[in-house]
């Protein structure tokens, strides 16, 4: 079983690294974004960024710079499937997951620009932002020296693959199947 996490920007192409990993290539998915969501409806809280950000940041100080993805990678483990875990997005969630074995960082970057453009089309309920929010969301999370909270820049500086994805997604999946080529 191999275990492959995905960090980067805000909508730079995570999902679709997912999809095409999942659809064609039969790793399982697991979501931060997915068990937060789960976890922000058992609480009433609203349904944004504001809320994923603040809870993931109280799990992780109450439970350990890692809780989410450890609770991830304990399903993948039973699974015993090759999964993806996604979205990666402190240095402490890398430290443990490298730790449990076979784990390769896959990080994904696009130009902000066509990255916003990229989240008002996917119209979720997080991403109905403006571009000065958008943009300050990204920086809110790329700042941090504690292990324990986001800092999508020091996760993407750790990741053994790193895509552009500027361009087509055929272009995105041939850089993505030849990481998997050495991988496998």
């Amino acid at each position: 079983m191999i275990i492959i996490g995905i960090t980067g920007t805000l909508g730079a192409g995570k999902g679709t690294i997912v999809d095409y990993l999942t659809e064609k290539k039969g790793f399982a998915h697991y979501s931060v974004r997915g068990y937060l969501v789960g976890k922000i409806r058992q609480l009433g809280l609203p349904e944004n960024r504001d809320s994923m950000f603040n809870l993931a940041n109280e799990l992780r100080a109450e439970h350990g710079p890692s809780y989410v993805v450890d609770q991830l990678f304990e399903e993948a483990r039973k699974s015993g499937k090759n999964g993806i875990i996604e979205s990666i997005r402190t240095t402490g969630e890398i430290d443990s997951l490298r730790e449990k074995g076979a784990f390769y960082l896959f990080a994904v970057d696009a130009d902000p620009k066509l990255r916003y453009e990229r989240i008002q089309l996917r119209k979720s309920v997080t991403d109905s932002v403006s571009y000065e929010t958008f943009v300050e969301n990204e920086k809110r999370e790329s700042v941090s020296t504690n292990p324990g909270v986001q800092n999508l820049q020091a996760c993407i500086d750790q990741a053994d693959y790193r895509f552009e994805n500027n361009g087509s997604m055929k272009e995105l999946f041939l850089q993505v199947d030849s990481a998997l080529a050495e991988i496998l």
